[in-house]
């Protein structure tokens, strides 16, 4: 399933009014006002995108199109127009959802190469590089399909080749460098969006090892995967535990990325949850909507996708991805409520609900994590329906033992569009996991849920920066999985080698270059 996007994305600094391609994209705001680009093509064609606007067939709201069937004296074959929306509230969020718009737009549309102008537009405190990135992301992301278990007559439609308008000649190079990060991005949230639409029965535990060899095959990279014996030899009694109801035996992948100048820097570990399939166990859940459980490999998934982004980039530090895998199902062999587990770092649990699973196996992947010594650790996972009460499906709840790490996140969520949002980790919290008869118990009650999920969690991890990504409402829809939070984590782990590097993340210009964009009508 290492599959790549199958569109090719490239930048030009080529004049809109000169492009010969199935459809040319350019934006308008809520009050009329056209684009640069979209100027260029008005002033060739006769009005015609003055005037859908003036007749009312375009309200240019933000994320709203209207497509151009035909445009008197203009080489392409259609025009697309964007709504902006209100020029003055034209901010970086408001760029990703039009572009968003306009790939969706693509994606019903039979174009096989595109030209999108969208990068020309000025976006406050925003690069070029950036809004190329953003610009490939949204396009990947809207262009995506996921049917390698359909039957078809004849392929899908789907746009080929997009190119994305810059300034000039000059902006060439700030765009590739934009495209580069974007394909890297693009290519990890397709990996990621893949394994978790698989469904259960092809993505077992073993099918993710064999992912991560691919990933490893044949590069600098490194992996190991840990069989049962090996993970019992760990002492791992909390994360077999829930392992042993199924059939399918469990596995500890870790990945190694040494990209470091220093190879013994201190690394960054990302620890996924990866339970291929979650019926609940014992504590069985309903059978509605159980099929959506394949997607509690999520985090596993997620941060797959994260390593191969972060190989294609070659990023300069050290990155180690552990993830612990297997099944969560009933059986005669079933972890018990009222069982009571000891786990890697020598803590018992009493397991007052086998459906609170993912935690049982994080925290003994958090306990292999620390061996690395890590600078940072954070762990992702589809841990708590509480936190799909709490935050619905827009923000993924971030619990944090450090504000500055929280502050970091923080900024990578907004800066990527994919956000987070920071939960409390007060002590008080933590007598909730009182149990009379072990250490800890994993649940405490029907308050605050996530909450004591992520206070479970923070026993394991000892003084080290540590963040608990739950990732619940935010890594599946109705339509599949959205392949979140890996652009949050890859803009993460940018701005932290941009700060190593004394530099600033997500450096803006003074001025937007497309303000000079097809000025001169000779150029």
């Amino acid at each position: 399933m290492l599959n790549k996007p199958t569109t090719e994305f490239t930048v030009t600094s080529g004049r809109p009014d000169k492009q010969r391609t199935d459809c040319v994209i350019v934006g308008v705001y809520e009050s009329g006002k056209l684009s640069i680009a979209a100027c260029a093509l008005n002033r060739d064609g006769d009005g015609a995108l003055s005037e859908a606007v003036k007749r009312g067939s375009f309200d240019a709201k933000l994320g709203s199109t209207l497509l151009l069937p035909y445009v008197p004296k203009l080489p392409c074959s259609r025009v697309l127009l964007v709504g902006l929306g209100k020029e003055k509230d034209f901010h970086g969020a408001e760029y990703t959802k039009a572009c968003q718009a306009a790939g969706t737009a693509l994606a019903g549309l039979k174009a096989t190469e595109v030209v999108a102008y969208l990068p020309e537009l000025y976006v406050r405190e925003r690069s070029l590089d950036w809004k190329v990135e953003q610009a490939v992301v949204a396009f990947a992301e809207a262009l995506y399909r996921f049917e390698p278990f359909k039957r078809r007559s004849e392929p899908a439609p789907g746009v080929v080749k997009i190119a994305l308008g810059v300034p000039g000649r000059r902006e060439l190079k700030d765009g590739e460098t934009g495209l580069v990060r974007g394909r890297a991005t693009a290519d990890g949230l397709v990996l990621t969006r893949d394994l978790a639409n698989l469904p259960g029965n092809v993505c077992t535990p073993s099918y993710l090892a064999d992912v991560a060899q691919q990933l490893a095959e044949g590069t600098a990279s490194r992996v190991e995967v840990l069989d049962e014996t090996q993970i019992a030899e760990l002492k791992m009694g909390s994360f077999l535990a829930v392992a042993q109801g199924s059939v399918e035996p469990p596995r500890l992948i870790v990945l190694e990325h040494r990209g470091a100048a220093n190879s013994d820097e201190a690394p960054v570990v990302l620890v996924g949850k990866g339970i291929t399939f979650d019926a609940g166990g014992i504590s069985l859940k309903p059978a509605a909507d159980m099929d959506a459980m394949k997607y509690d490999m999520a985090g596993a998934a997620a941060l797959l996708g994260v390593f191969r982004a972060v190989q294609a980039l070659m990023l300069p530090l050290n990155l180690v991805v552990v993830i612990p895998t297997c099944e969560n199902l009933p059986s005669g062999q079933a972890l018990r409520p009222g069982d009571i587990v000891t786990t890697m770092s020598g803590q018992t649990i009493e397991v007052l609900n086998t459906d609170a699973e993912g935690r049982l196996l994080l925290c003994d992947a958090l306990t292999y994590a620390l061996r690395f010594k890590p600078a940072v650790l954070i762990d992702v996972a589809t841990l708590t329906g509480a936190c799909v009460v709490a935050l619905g499906h827009v923000a993924s709840g971030l619990f944090c033992n450090k504000q500055s790490l929280a502050r970091e996140l923080i900024a990578a969520g907004d800066d990527s569009g994919d956000r987070v949002w920071p939960m409390p980790l007060f002590d008080d919290y933590q007598k909730q996991l009182d149990s009379p008869f072990a250490d800890l118990a994993n649940i405490g009650g029907k308050a605050a849920g996530s909450i004591t999920a992520a206070c479970f969690l923070s026993r394991f991890v000892g003084e080290t920066d540590w963040a608990h990504l739950d990732i619940a409402g935010t890594a599946s829809r109705k339509e599949g999985a959205t392949g979140r939070p890996v652009r949050m984590l890859l803009q993460y782990l940018q701005h932290r080698v941009e700060r190593r590097n004394g530099g600033t993340p997500s450096p803006a210009p003074a001025q937007d270059s497309a303000a000079l964009l097809w000025e001169n009508a000779d150029r």
